[in-house]
């Protein structure tokens, strides 16, 4: 198993063990970000056969306890899974094939939307997720023949 980003040290830092699950887990989240536990568990699996899906479960929590992910919950999907922690940013799904791809806060620190006056909550976080139709959607789209 070979890893590109210095996830042992990460680890270390965030108080914990390094194993080969975690650093399985989080090398499969930073090659394929925006993916379900199910995916990663697949991804997984072809490195550590023995592994199983609630083991994957179990890791990809402890890592976003540990802010070493981040869960994102699309609209009517299941959670997925990215290594990019350290912003705030929101998603855009494309509605059609499901991609999801990160778009950049315009206003930088979380929470970048107010809530109306009032409430009674101390809000920490707000997401925002674009929809719409990706380029290669639409271009799909536009080279399909209408229907008569």
């Amino acid at each position: 198993m070979t890893t590109s980003h210095p996830w042992p040290e990460t680890l270390r830092e965030r108080g914990l063990r390094v194993t080969r699950q975690r650093l399985a887990v989080l090398d499969a989240v930073l090659r394929h970000p925006h993916q379900p536990a199910e995916s990663i568990h697949a991804e997984v699996a072809q490195v550590l056969p023995e592994i199983t899906v609630q083991s994957v479960y179990t890791v990809l929590h402890d890592l976003t306890a540990h802010q070493l992910l981040r869960r994102f919950d699309p609209p009517g999907s299941a959670a997925r899974y990215e290594t990019r922690t350290e912003d705030n940013h929101h998603h855009a799904v494309c509605i059609s094939c499901g991609r999801i791809e990160d778009v950049d806060c315009v206003h930088g620190a979380a929470p970048c939307l107010e809530p109306s006056p009032g409430l009674a909550m101390n809000i920490e976080t707000a997401d925002v997720v674009f929809r719409g139709l990706c380029h290669d959607c639409v271009t799909q789209r536009d080279a399909e023949p209408e229907a008569a």
